[in-house]
């Protein structure tokens, strides 16, 4: 049974134009846009479920990687606000035939979108954007192996939901950390809110010095799994492995895998999480991911809230620094 997040703090002030990573973020900040996108989710409930606070205003989802949750989650986010959106298609546009990412956005100004949501396969890709489009906020959809933000608050509101908190708890992030811009993301993310942060993988799949971001680290998924709150699993990114970093998929499942033996080993109620797409039998068994300790679907309807709450919020903070702007300029 799902718990609700309480009132929204409305006298907090979110300031920031674009949502290009967690660290940018204050506690603050985050457990604002958590609580607004607590209020969305009966939206998406209802039977009516578009509202038209965004009429007139245009969004474009830019992604260079394929993906299907983010990406619907994000179409589906912004017409549910009454937002124009269009997905544009790397795959048939100018970037293929070897347009500059600085020349796609200089052609995106003239488009004068109102919100730019890119995924791109370089760190650092969204931020470029951020500063080359006038009048535009932008959401990082993840870059590379850097960041991945709104993945990392939905997954947060769906703990708060489940837990009632995120302060105090135990969550173990468990497998292919170094590719993932998810456990990026939901490491700054868990650590800003108070919890307790571990990562269960092989040394060959940890970065180096990854314990400078304030986790405990552990090879051995029992050991790990102790006594946690949140078990929270992460895909096998073999298309940016180079090299052997990992043994065959079947040993890879023997020793950090996740099934039902070793989920005894986490708190009786612990929940379970997957950003997707998921690969059973690599990372996790058929019976955890359809068991009644996983969360993984309800990850995809939070996302969707989530994003209409990031949104929503984007949208009007840069109304409100337009106008604050402009009316210092007329003070002058």
């Amino acid at each position: 049974m799902t718990k609700a997040i309480d009132t929204i703090n409305y006298t907090h002030v979110f300031g920031h134009r674009h949502l290009l990573g967690i660290a940018e973020l204050s506690p603050h900040d985050i457990e604002y846009l958590l609580e607004r996108a607590d209020k969305a989710v009966s939206v998406s409930r209802q039977v009516e479920k578009k509202k038209m606070v965004l009429r007139g205003r245009t969004q474009i989802n830019l992604f260079f990687e394929p993906s299907t949750r983010t990406q619907a989650s994000f179409e589906l986010a912004g017409k549910r606000l009454g937002a124009d959106v269009m997905n544009m298609s790397v795959a048939s546009s100018s970037v293929k035939k070897g347009e500059t990412l600085v020349d796609t956005a200089i052609t995106l100004n003239a488009m004068q979108p109102d919100l730019l949501v890119v995924r791109h396969h370089s760190a650092g890709a969204a931020e470029l954007l951020a500063q080359k489009l006038v009048g535009c906020s932008v959401i990082n959809a993840g870059d590379g192996a850097h960041e991945h933000p709104t993945q990392a608050l939905l997954d947060a509101l769906t703990i708060k939901r489940n837990k009632g908190r995120v302060a105090r708890l135990t969550v173990a992030i468990c497998g292919d950390v170094l590719h993932s811009r998810v456990a990026r993301s939901n490491i700054i993310l868990l650590n800003a809110l108070g919890a307790r942060v571990r990562l269960i993988a092989p040394s060959t799949l940890l970065p180096i010095g990854v314990e400078r971001l304030g986790v405990e680290v552990f090879n051995s998924m029992e050991e790990g799994l102790k006594d946690c709150d949140v078990v929270m699993m992460l895909r096998v990114q073999r298309e940016r492995m180079t090299g052997a970093l990992i043994p065959s998929a079947r040993e890879y499942f023997r020793f950090y895998g996740l099934d039902s033996e070793r989920l005894k080993y986490a708190k009786e109620d612990a929940i379970v999480m997957h950003p997707g797409p998921m690969n059973r039998g690599v990372e996790i068994s058929s019976e955890v991911a359809d068991g009644p300790q996983s969360v993984i679907e309800e990850q995809v309807e939070m996302g969707v809230a989530l994003r209409m709450a990031v949104i929503e919020t984007l949208i009007e903070t840069n109304d409100r620094l337009d106008n604050e702007k402009k009316h210092k300029e007329e003070q002058k």
